[in-house]
Formats: C-alpha cells, sequence, structure tokens
C-alpha cells in the first residue's frame, strides 16, 4: 500500500512539473494565467511568477488584470522580493483605486519597503522611503485594520534613525573631534528629547566638553572647562544614579583642579 501511494505521488509531481513545463513554452496566454493562478493558489509562487511575468503586460487592461495583478504582487511579497512587490503593489493601487484588494496593496506595497531598510549603521535613505510611504498609508486610511501594524512599524523604523543620529553624533568622540561632537550631540538631544540614548548622549557629551577642555590653549581653556562643568551637570541633573557615575566624578575633580588656576 505505502508503495502504490509513493507511486501515485510522484505520478502526480511529475504530472505536475509536466503541465507546468507545457505551460511555460505554450503560446496560449489563457493556458499561461491558469496555470499560474493555479500555482499561486498552491503556494508555489515562484513558479507561478514565471507565467505571470509572461503574461503580464499582454493581460493588462483586461477583466482578468486586476486578479492576476494582485496575484502578482502577492507573489513577490510572499518571496521576499521586497523591492519588486513594492513596485508591483503601488502600481496595483494606482491602477485599481476602487479594487476591494486596494487598502490591502497599499499597506503590503509600504511593507514592502519597510522590508528593505538596512540595519542601522548602514545608510538609511530605504528607512526614510519606508517611512514616507507607510505614513502616507496611514493619512489615506486613518480607519484600516493594518493601522496598529503600520504604526508599530513606523516606530521601529524612527527607532533604527534614532539610533543612527546617535551613533554618527558619538562617533564624532570616538575619533576624537571633540568639537563636532559636542555639536551633534547637543543637535541629538534637542531633536530626541525622549530617546532612551538621553543619558548616553549626555555622559559623551561630558566626555568630549571635558576632554576638549583640558587639551586646550590656556586663553579657551577656562572658558571650556566651564562648559564641560555644566555638562556634568545637566548629566546628574538627568540622572542623579547615572551609570557613568564614577567616571563624570572623575572628570569633575579634574576639572575643579584646573579651574583653581584661573582664580588666583
Amino acid at each position: 500500500m505505502k508503495k502504490l501511494v509513493s507511486v501515485l505521488l510522484i505520478a502526480v509531481v511529475f504530472t505536475s512539473c509536466n503541465e507546468y513545463q507545457k505551460a511555460l513554452k505554450n503560446e496560449d496566454i489563457a493556458v499561461k494565467y491558469e496555470m499560474g493562478t493555479k500555482l499561486y493558489d498552491a503556494g508555489k509562487y515562484t513558479k507561478a511568477i514565471r507565467l505571470f511575468e509572461q503574461v503580464a503586460t499582454t493581460y493588462r487592461g483586461k477583466p482578468q488584470a486586476e486578479k492576476l495583478f494582485y496575484m502578482f504582487s502577492q507573489s513577490y511579497f510572499k518571496t521576499n522580493q521586497f523591492y519588486l512587490a513594492g513596485y508591483q503593489f503601488e502600481s496595483f493601487t494606482s491602477s485599481y483605486p476602487k479594487s476591494e484588494k486596494s487598502e490591502e496593496a497599499a499597506f503590503l506595497g509600504a511593507k514592502s519597503y519597510s522590508k528593505l531598510s538596512p540595519t542601522y549603521s548602514l545608510d538609511q535613505t530605504d528607512t526614510n522611503k519606508a517611512i514616507e510611504k507607510l505614513q502616507n498609508f496611514i493619512d489615506t486610511y486613518p480607519n484600516s485594520t493594518y493601522l496598529p501594524e503600520a504604526n508599530e512599524i513606523v516606530k521601529g523604523l524612527a527607532e533604527k534613525i534614532e539610533k543612527k543620529v546617535y551613533e554618527n553624533a558619538r562617533g564624532y568622540n570616538t575619533i576624537s573631534d571633540y568639537k563636532s561632537a559636542l555639536v551633534a550631540l547637543d543637535n541629538f538631544i534637542n531633536d530626541y528629547p525622549g530617546t532612551p540614548y538621553k543619558e548616553d548622549a549626555l555622559y559623551y557629551r561630558l566626555d568630549s566638553a571635558y576632554k576638549l577642555g583640558i587639551n586646550s590653549v590656556p586663553d579657551k581653556m577656562e572658558e571650556r572647562l566651564l562648559v564641560a562643568k555644566k555638562a556634568y551637570t545637566n548629566l546628574v541633573k538627568f540622572k542623579e544614579g547615572t551609570k557613568y557615575k564614577q567616571k563624570a566624578d572623575e572628570m569633575l575633580a579634574r576639572i575643579e583642579q584646573d579651574l583653581q588656576k584661573f582664580t588666583k
């Protein structure tokens, strides 16, 4: 019995593959469309894409086109081809704005762009583009059932941008460009007042001001040390028990010591 089932299964698979190959070579676009739909329904999206690619241009404007381009877009999405999925979903919503699938397509198109967002350390052009696409969806469909997920995705993308800005600002401190670090960290703190990186940003601002101050020429040292002292105050005011307290206190002791030179 088991052998019979295995033989039948092999026969079905072989027949299916044979039908697919025949459809690829068939000049009849209806055959390709039918086989593509069958493969799509079976979850065989990669094979379906090959057939949809062959007939997409020919079917444009035909009654079956709406369903075809929806399946085409979904197939790209489900095979993680997000650039092509985003393009196809946008094309779908533009071509069929009154379709019952237009809201879903608009969301999945925007979501596709979010999937192209790279790790925070890389260029964030695609991340900004994804936020723009998702915000446009949110504005267009304020009552959508996809709204919670769209907002959650935007939140995650915005946090990635925020981390990128913070790491860039902190990077100036790492390469000992303390003047630039002060400017960049100030801008970061002002632009992201509720950031989870605020304690770290305030510390590196202190560290930058401190190192700039103690390494300054005499004419600029007092002014810069006072800036560093204010940076210390801002850090402990924000979080009295900061994880950087020991290092910060050591800096303050040196700042106070060096400032005494200017009180004589």
